[in-house]
């Protein structure tokens, strides 16, 4: 026979599980006698017969679980023998599950990662919980902790298994959320029911869905022009909510930027700081707009765009600029004040106070500037110019601007002036006075005047002619005489001067210059002509031929120291040339006869003796005091003879003793004292011309 008990699992030892005797329908101590053993089919003796009462109980720990798995019924089987007689009897125990396993996750949390550009509707499984119980107690249901994003689906295989998943009902949105912790409970069905949970971290994994952000839409800056290379401009801040490469951000200039722009401004592609590469020129460019983009590095990448707007602050780096617009090189010395030689420009490409420029030309110079408006000045001659004092201009024209320190340009204009003739030649003496030596030879160099004129070119080249000066002689033409080189002014004689002929020339030197119409200017020159020795003296008493002796008779009873006779000479000469003396050199007796120096007298020095011859023969020489000196000589016969008086006398006596030689005398002395005067002051007049 077969008896069937259940009983649940888990019961303590001694735990009753039937009565065999009483459900064998047999007497307790007949089993008791019978020798009852208890075979059981597994290793284990989870169960015990107490023979006295006939009581089956749990003798071990049973676990449904180990015992039976999953199999919805669980049974153990044992036999019981008894002796006399044999009898054999099957006992099934089922064990019937309690609700003492909650389902179990094969972890306590897991970890998802989720793109987060997954699709909607997108599963992802969780690994499912295990319950050993089996029936209503297993694993019944999950449950999924509230969330915006995922829903719950559990799905039921045909072998009563239950998977659970994630099913995404909502994008995702990794900058929004990155991580999302859900809790999934699995219950079972026992009563009370038992559950466990799991955790479940959902990471979402980045995509390339957001564009760098600048966080500002657009950045200014103020740069001092002329800062120097590496000055930072500013740096700029992009974030990207993304992360990793899709986050990392690199900074660049757009390509809309300009070349140019390229060249002065450049970014650092990692910190996104703008520095100065090249230079700032306020005069270029006032503001500088830079167009920036940040890259992101993901796949495909994304890009954003701001705008960097420089504005370039002047400084006074400009000297102001002289544009000629005008000018002459060239001014004729005659041009009236107010004559305008150029007209200038200026600019400076500085802004403001710093860009404003005066213009001022130096007072000392005959020039001056006239402001016509802004940026315009004329350049004007303030006073008269004359090219003979100053022919040469530098005109220092020096803008100057308003800045602090002011910057400044200096423009030389060199100005020319044109001569025109208006200075006359001058002489370098008003008169000349001129000491010629007679008997010069022809051709030879008087005098060479000399004039200047301070005009240039032809109207300084001169030409000299000679005038006749007025108040001269009609019959001495000077052209006669003398000619001159007319480009230098040499005076040179045409003839031999004598100057027993002509002692003084006066005559004027005309010079005229080249220009149109010439001017012209005079001086006076006036020409001494010196003696020379060219003439020996002339007898003039007494009168006799070459070869022939002049008679005169003595008485021999004259008294010492008469009177013989006067020897009278003249010589043409002058000055020196002209002192004449007079020398008795032969006489028949020289200590009767006596010749005075200087007066030419003859006188007997004493008195007559008869032994003295009847008549003496005496020569006379009259030489001048020239050099060298010139003579002549002259033979006087002295006759002693007793006459009277009258005879004695005679008529050369008389000629001798005569009125007419004291005047001829006297006109001699008179001359020679007028010529001596006049050569003295002549030579005095060169002398001090020439210191």
């Amino acid at each position: 026979a077969q008896i069937r008990y259940s009983i649940p699992e888990e019961l303590t030892r001694g735990a009753f599980v039937g009565n065999i005797a009483k459900d064998l329908g047999t007497d307790v101590a007949k089993l008791a006698a019978a020798n009852l053993q208890v075979l059981s089919d597994s290793d284990s003796q989870y169960f015990s017969v107490n023979v006295n009462t006939g009581v089956i109980m749990v003798s071990e720990r049973i676990d449904r679980e180990q015992l039976c798995g999953q199999n919805p019924r669980c049974f153990l089987h044992l036999k019981l023998a008894i002796e006399n007689p044999v009898e054999f009897y099957r006992i099934e125990v089922e064990i019937l599950d309690i609700n003492d396993n909650p389902p179990e996750f094969p972890s306590d949390e897991v970890a998802l990662r989720i793109y987060e550009l997954a699709s909607l509707g997108a599963r992802f499984p969780i690994q499912p919980a295990q319950d050993p119980d089996v029936g209503t107690n297993t694993l019944q249901t999950y449950h999924l902790s509230a969330n915006d994003n995922f829903n719950l689906n559990v799905k039921a295989r045909t072998d009563g298994g239950k998977f659970p998943e994630l099913v995404l009902e909502r994008a995702l949105d990794r900058e929004f959320r990155a991580f999302h912790y859900l809790v999934l409970t699995a219950e079972d069905g026992g009563s009370p029911p038992q559950s466990s949970k799991i955790r479940i971290t959902i990471q979402v994994l980045d995509a390339n869905d957001n564009h760098p952000v600048f966080d500002r839409p657009s950045y200014g800056a103020r740069l001092v022009e002329n800062s120097p290379l590496g000055t930072l401009v500013v740096k700029l801040n992009a974030t990207d909510v993304d992360e990793g490469p899709n986050g990392d951000i690199r900074y660049s200039l757009s390509s809309h930027n300009s070349a140019a722009l390229r060249q002065i401004f450049a970014i650092d592609e990692q910190t996104g700081e703008i520095r100065v590469q090249g230079n700032l020129d306020f005069e270029e460019a006032t503001v500088y707009e830079i167009e920036v983009e940040a890259k992101d590095m993901g796949s495909p990448t994304m890009e954003e765009h701001c705008s960097v707007v420089v504005e370039i602050t002047d400084v006074n780096d400009n000297a102001p600029e002289v544009i000629l617009t005008s000018f002459s090189s060239t001014l004729s010395e005659d041009a009236l004040p107010g004559t305008v030689v150029a007209v200038i420009h200026v600019r400076d490409r500085d802004s403001g106070e710093q860009g404003k420029v005066l213009c001022h030309v130096s007072p000392d110079l005959p020039f001056q500037l006239r402001k016509d408006y802004e940026h315009q000045y004329s350049l004007l001659t303030s006073t008269r110019l004359d090219r003979e004092h100053v022919a040469y201009y530098n005109v220092t024209v020096s803008a100057s601007d308003q800045g602090n320190p002011p910057l400044s340009r200096h423009t030389i204009l060199p100005i020319t002036l044109i001569d025109v003739n208006d200075n006359a030649p001058q002489f370098e003496q008003a008169s000349y006075e001129v000491l010629v030596a007679e008997n010069n030879p022809v051709g030879s160099v008087l005098v060479t005047v000399s004039a200047a004129d301070p005009d240039s070119e032809q109207n300084s080249r001169l030409s000299y002619s000679i005038l006749r000066a007025g108040g001269t002689d009609p019959g001495l033409d000077p052209t006669r005489y003398l000619s001159i080189h007319p480009t230098n002014g040499q005076v040179t004689a045409k003839f031999p001067f004598d100057y027993e002929q002509t002692t003084y020339l006066q005559f004027h030197v005309e010079v005229s210059d080249g220009g149109s119409p010439a001017l012209r200017n005079r001086t006076l020159v006036h020409v001494f002509v010196v003696d020379q020795n060219d003439n020996a003296p002339r007898v003039h008493f007494p009168r006799a031929g070459e070869d022939s002796a002049t008679q005169f008779r003595i008485s021999p009873s004259i008294v010492p120291p008469a009177l013989i006779t006067k020897v009278v000479a003249i010589d043409a000469d002058s000055g020196r040339n002209a002192w004449l003396s007079y020398h008795l050199v032969e006489a028949t007796d020289l200590g009767l006869f006596s010749v005075a120096l200087r007066s030419g007298e003859v006188r007997i020095m004493r008195a007559l003796q008869e032994t003295d011859a009847s008549a003496h023969e005496l020569l006379v020489v009259v030489r001048d005091a020239g050099e060298p000196p010139l003579s002549t000589a002259v033979t006087l016969v002295v006759v002693v003879e007793e006459k009277g008086p009258e005879a004695l006398q005679g008529s050369e006596a008389r000629v001798a003793d005569g009125g007419g030689l004291p005047s001829i005398t006297l006109y001699l002395i008179v001359s020679l004292v007028l010529i001596s005067t006049v050569s003295l002051v002549g030579l005095a007049a060169l002398g001090i011309r020439c210191l």
